[in-house]
């Protein structure tokens, strides 16, 4: 069996930055073990595996897996495989998902990119003192969303990028996204996201994490668009809008590697 395998660096202007994910459209479901496997082997932060939606409120169904986990939401994996779906046809401007536990979800052409629309979650505030340790630095607030989403502000981008988490502390918490965030310099926000418990110490450039953050700066910032840095190592720029209960991220896709996965 040979499955279609693309991967693409997602809210990326060009290769090698950005977050990579797999995108490999199925005909049907394979068992989950076996896509669990394959998204091992593929040892990306995210594989996205897509089969055709049979009802007419969406084109596909979606479903995302780290190395060793499935997830709820992935963004840039679902970025990346509108990207895919979208530059097979040019006539097509919109592709609609359905997932799982995420709800249904779109992209759509924007310029030389693409938008993304996810759900806006918003986030109670908590005392986190067990992981605020583990992650480090002194942030200034702390939040929680159930379904395991930390939020750490922090009072400068500069302590953001210079954070070193104990990541050894951070896996037997779970899995739990940690992000930390603060005012930026050349953007308007600044984030790094972790997930230890989910096998990615620090993801590149993280969507689902901007769910949150969208919710959060817009109050902060008294307005509903703004732009955004993740400071990881392969670094990623997105824009960001709330919008109701949606959150419009925008950002660029590149495609690095093209084949086929052969399943014995």
């Amino acid at each position: 069996m040979r499955i279609p395998f693309q991967q693409v660096d997602a809210f990326a202007d060009s290769p090698f930055t950005g977050n990579p994910a797999a995108v490999m459209p199925l005909e049907a479901w394979l068992d989950d073990p076996i896509l669990q496997a394959i998204a091992a082997e593929n040892n990306l932060p995210e594989t996205a595996f897509i089969v055709p939606w049979a009802g007419g409120e969406a084109d596909y169904e979606l479903r995302w897996f780290t190395p060793t986990v499935e997830v709820v939401l992935c963004g840039h994996a679902t970025l990346a495989t509108g990207h895919v779906l979208l530059s097979r046809n040019d006539a097509v401007d919109k592709i609609r998902f359905m997932t799982r536990r995420a709800g249904p979800l779109e992209v759509t052409r924007d310029g030389d990119g693409y938008k993304l629309a996810l759900p806006a979650w918003h986030l109670a505030p908590k005392p986190l003192p067990e992981q605020a340790a583990a992650l480090g630095g002194s942030p200034i607030e702390t939040f929680w969303r159930d379904g395991g989403y930390s939020l750490f502000r922090y009072g400068s981008a500069e302590e953001v990028r210079a954070l070193m988490p104990d990541f050894r502390a951070m896996r037997p918490l779970g899995d739990i996204l940690f992000i930390a965030t603060a005012p930026g310099t050349d953007t308007d926000i600044v984030s790094r996201v972790f997930a230890p418990g989910a096998g990615i110490d620090e993801d590149p450039v993280t969507g689902s994490a901007h769910c949150l953050l969208a919710t959060y700066w817009a109050e902060q910032l008294g307005r509903n668009g703004f732009t955004a840095y993740q400071a990881s190592e392969r670094g990623g720029s997105l824009g960001c809008e709330l919008d109701g209960e949606r959150v419009i991220l925008s950002g660029k896709c590149v495609t690095v590697i093209e084949g086929a996965f052969t399943l014995s």
